[in-house]
């Protein structure tokens, strides 16, 4: 559908001449016809400013984001990682730092971040940002300064959608046990402890891990094991939707490629692999539910190309995000914003 500006910016701020109409200047479809994620939002003419766009439509940048959990920004005047952080600060407030970290990042200007520095060749499976800390943010965007020669999408899927593919009583079972997350660091494999926490200082970790009801144990040679327990489905905050908020199967060994996971059972053995799920009490996720879960997320799962310039901003708490394998240079950045924590 076409729409028009209710509150019209100045031209000079959006970089439109007098000659041009200010009406019409975004179109606004779902992106692929079949899927209703992501919504695009797509300038019509050249240099409208995205900030400026965006703060003279909050209204409904809000309410559509709530209703399909993601929107697509295009070709709209994109060009600098500043802009990108202006736009998220419009949108959804100040910008948080990464903490609790599960994912190889590198910060690129204040609290914007690489993607992941996760390898090229590589998946990264659809996930729910932070979803096993006790804090995470609501909002989570991407901007994409450079796309890959091929492949390097971000595949997204609708978490509410998700959880209703979930049988009932897959779901009930997740609702009373709760997921369990066991975590090694210092080992010589994924992210040290000094990464995840941000400090050199284990009294620090143990402060955080005590803020945050994490268990911990310190290992030999300064090596650390942490375990959580946290709920496996959550409600929105302002929709009050039920989704399936957790990472219950990106963290399960069962999710690495084969030769990857032999390898690591091999080395390690069960007890200190990098990252392992369970049922909260400890009891092991049977094989034919985790395969449940996994084709509810294919089945879920949308995927377009990347352009140079797009921004997308997802809803956290309603649409999970991955990674393709790509080959070529790839430059996506990310920054998160609207702090949210379990209430304990």
């Amino acid at each position: 559908m076409m729409i028009s500006n209710s509150k019209k910016p100045s031209l000079k701020s959006l970089g439109i001449s007098k000659r041009q109409a200010i009406t019409d200047l975004v179109q606004i479809t779902p992106l692929i016809a079949e899927n209703s994620l992501p919504l695009l939002i797509q300038a019509n003419v050249e240099g409208v400013n995205l900030v400026a766009w965006a703060a003279n439509n909050q209204e409904l940048i809000k309410k559509s984001l709530l209703q399909y959990g993601g929107i697509l920004f295009r070709k709209f005047q994109v060009t600098e990682i500043a802009e990108f952080q202006q736009f998220i600060r419009v949108v959804a407030g100040d910008l948080l730092e990464y903490c609790d970290r599960s994912s190889p990042r590198s910060a690129i200007q204040g609290k914007i971040y690489t993607s992941t520095d996760h390898p090229s060749n590589q998946k990264i499976l659809l996930h729910s940002e932070n979803s096993y800390a006790a804090n995470w943010p609501l909002k989570i965007c991407f901007y994409c300064v450079k796309p890959a020669q091929q492949g390097g999408e971000t595949p997204i899927a609708d978490i509410r959608k998700i959880y209703q593919r979930i049988s009932p009583a897959v779901l009930e079972k997740f609702a009373q046990k709760q997921v369990m997350y066991v975590r090694n660091f210092g080992d010589g494999f994924g992210l040290p402890w000094q990464n995840v926490f941000q400090t050199s200082q284990p009294e620090k970790v143990a402060e955080f891990c005590y803020q945050n009801q994490i268990k911990f144990k310190w290992k030999a040679e300064n090596r650390l094991r942490t375990y959580s327990i946290r709920p496996a489905i959550a409600k929105h905050p302002i929709t009050g939707e039920n989704v399936w908020f957790n990472h219950a199967l990106f963290f399960h060994i069962s999710s690495l490629e084969t030769n990857i996971r032999e390898s690591l059972l091999a080395e390690f053995g069960e007890e200190n692999l990098p990252h392992n799920t369970y049922y909260g009490d400890g009891s092991p996720i049977e094989p034919e539910i985790l395969d449940e879960i996994r084709a509810a997320y294919q089945q879920e799962t949308v995927i377009f190309p990347w352009l140079t310039g797009d921004v997308l901003m997802l809803d956290n708490m309603l649409t999970a995000h991955g990674r393709q394998p790509f080959f070529g240079n790839r430059k996506v950045v990310v920054g998160m914003a609207e702090p949210y924590s379990i209430d304990y």
